[in-house]
């Protein structure tokens, strides 16, 4: 398998991760979501994301779980790991774990917390020191769970200093202004140009891709939507993306929601035949009957306006 690099583009799907309803790994349902994005279209899957629930995972469950998707795969896309972790060894453990099994590359989000933008670099410096120059890197701003904010003026240092850190994953919030300043400040200072990819389940996918993105690296039930947009775009056909896309919105803004989000997502996926069993493994979400109500009435008209 061909490692991350800078040209990477697209949709890289952050892939949930399937459990029973009794909240044990499911790994028959890893294979049918699998093929399911594959099927849609995707550039690349990442897995053990914050939606995977990759921290309710013990680490037996994660190498199992890593290694069912990446010989479903079988190197047709870039597989990324998320690999972030409180403990150093625990990140170089399981990034040459990916690596060895075919991982296209790593995740990595800062220790939460941090609070000095030397910290913060410093965080990143040690660990890529860790893994090696030949473990390439996509940096998870997301400073909404993390609590750490990483400024450009780290990501355009750490970017100089680490020929390894390939990709960012851009999800602040707001966070458009941000994207900017990372593509034209890092323009003028003369520094590679990286893919950057966005997330917040592509809720501001259009404008993002306007100021520069390269792709989404989110989780969203219509993965095709995503693919769809991003295509789109890549073909300067941006009005048309945009129309796509607020087909899709009413359902997707829901989806967003924070608390339930995840639930929300995996129940959709679940009645599109994906999963077996829409369960968010304990302590998590639960959906109760309006929620399901609610979720039935937009996939529902989601599915008559596409009819249309």
């Amino acid at each position: 398998m061909k490692k991350l690099d800078e040209q990477a583009r697209g949709v890289y799907i952050i892939a949930a991760t399937p459990f029973t309803d009794n909240g044990a790994l499911d790994l028959a349902s890893a294979d049918t979501l699998i093929d399911f994005y594959l099927e849609k279209g995707v550039s690349g899957i990442t897995i053990l994301g914050m939606m995977g629930e990759a921290p309710k995972l013990t680490q037996e469950e994660s190498l199992l779980f890593m290694r069912r998707v990446l010989q479903r795969v079988g190197g047709r896309v870039p597989v990324v790991v998320g690999v972030s972790h409180a403990a150093h060894q625990h990140v170089q453990h399981l990034s040459r774990a990916a690596m060895d099994l075919g991982a296209a590359g790593v995740m990595l989000a800062p220790a939460a917390n941090l609070k000095t933008d030397d910290r913060i670099a410093q965080y990143f410096l040690d660990v890529a020191q860790l893994l090696g120059p030949d473990i390439p890197i996509c940096l998870q701003d997301f400073p909404q769970s993390t609590g750490v904010y990483t400024s450009v003026s780290v990501m355009l240092r750490l970017i100089e200093a680490l020929p390894q850190l390939v990709m960012l994953k851009h999800e602040d919030l707001p966070g458009l202004g941000k994207l900017s300043q990372v593509r034209r400040r890092s323009a003028e200072r003369g520094l590679r140009r990286v893919s950057i990819l966005v997330g917040n389940g592509g809720l501001f996918l259009p404008q993002e891709m306007r100021r520069g993105a390269d792709g989404a690296m989110t989780g969203f039930a219509y993965p095709e939507m995503l693919v769809q947009v991003c295509r789109l775009f890549d073909q300067g056909r941006p009005e048309e993306a945009e129309d796509v896309f607020d087909c899709y919105l009413p359902l997707l803004r829901h989806e967003f929601q924070y608390g339930i989000g995840l639930a929300l997502r995996k129940e959709t996926l679940r009645r599109r035949g994906v999963i077996s069993s829409a369960q968010v493994r304990q302590p998590g979400p639960v959906l109760d009957k309006d929620d399901l109500q609610e979720l039935g009435q937009l996939i529902a008209r989601l599915e008559q306006r596409l009819t249309r």
